[in-house]
C-alpha cells in the first residue's frame, strides 16, 4: 500500500523547523504549550458532562467573573511551565501581577505572556473558545524576572499563537518563518499540520460591536461608516453578524 502524504506531528516540525536562536529550551516549551492545549481541549469537548463549567465565584484582573474553565486552563500551562527550567517569568490574564517560577525551580531564558482561555462568557452556550500566547526571550540573565520582560514590543517576540477549541481544536502558531496550524486527532492525541504557510484571503466581510461606537477613535468612526455605506453595493465588503471589533 502507498501513502502519497506525508504525516507530520507538531512535534516533528518544531524540531524540523527550529530557528537557530531556538534550538533546545525553545523548541520544548513549543511542545509544552501543545501539551497544554491537549488537557484544555481534552476538558472542553466534555464541559457539559464534567464538572467543569459554571462561574469559579471569583473576579479576574479584567473585571470578568473566572470560569471554572479559566481556572483550569490557567492553572494547566502553568503547572507544565513552572518547573522546566525554560522560563524566567509568566503573564497570565487571569492575574494581575506577573507570575514567578517558583524558587525551588531553575530559571529559563524564556518569557511566556498568555490568555489562558479567551471568550469565557461562550463558555455555557458552547460557542469556539481560544488560548492565547506569545513568548519572549528574558531581557537581563541575572534576574529572576521582572514585570519589564513581560511588556516587550510585539515586534521582539519569537512565536505567538492561539488554539481554538470549537467543533476541532487547531493550534496555530509563527516563529516569524510563516504561519501553520495543527489540529488535533483526538484518536491518537496528537495534533498534526493540516494548514501549512496560512495566508488572509482577500476580505470580503467586516465586523465590528457597534455597541462601543462611541467609544472609538475619529478614524475608526469614519472608517466604519465607510464601509457601511459600501454594504449592498457593488463593494468587496459585506457585513458580518459576529462582533469581532470593540
Amino acid at each position: 500500500m502507498k501513502f502519497d502524504n506525508k504525516i507530520v506531528t507538531i512535534e516533528r516540525y518544531i524540531l524540523d523547523n527550529q530557528p537557530d536562536y531556538a534550538r533546545g529550551d525553545f523548541s520544548n516549551l513549543m511542545y509544552d504549550l501543545a501539551m497544554a492545549a491537549k488537557m484544555i481541549a481534552n476538558k472542553t469537548t466534555r464541559a457539559g458532562l464534567a464538572d467543569i463549567l459554571g462561574s469559579a465565584d471569583e473576579i479576574n484582573i479584567q473585571g470578568e467573573m473566572q470560569q471554572r474553565l479559566d481556572v483550569y486552563a490557567d492553572q494547566t500551562i502553568f503547572r507544565l511551565c513552572d518547573h522546566t527550567g525554560r522560563l524566567c517569568v509568566m503573564a497570565s490574564e487571569e492575574h494581575e501581577d506577573i507570575v514567578p517560577i517558583p524558587e525551588p525551580y531553575p530559571k529559563g531564558r524564556y518569557v511566556l505572556v498568555y490568555d489562558p482561555l479567551d471568550g469565557s462568557s461562550n463558555i455555557d452556550v458552547n460557542v469556539s473558545i481560544g488560548t492565547i500566547f506569545g513568548v519572549y526571550r528574558c531581557i537581563d540573565w541575572a534576574q529572576r524576572g521582572r514585570v519589564e520582560d513581560c511588556l516587550q514590543p510585539g515586534r521582539k517576540l519569537l512565536a505567538a499563537g492561539y488554539v481554538l477549541y470549537g467543533a476541532s481544536t487547531m493550534l496555530v502558531y509563527s516563529t516569524g518563518q510563516g504561519v501553520h496550524g495543527f489540529t488535533l486527532d483526538p484518536h491518537i492525541g496528537e495534533f498534526l499540520l493540516s494548514h501549512p504557510n496560512m495566508t488572509f484571503p482577500k476580505p470580503t466581510y467586516y465586523s465590528a460591536n457597534h455597541a462601543y461606537f462611541g467609544r472609538w477613535s475619529p478614524g475608526t468612526k469614519e472608517y466604519v461608516r465607510w464601509l457601511q455605506e459600501r454594504v449592498g453595493e457593488d463593494a468587496p465588503f459585506s457585513a458580518s453578524g459576529i462582533s469581532a471589533l470593540s
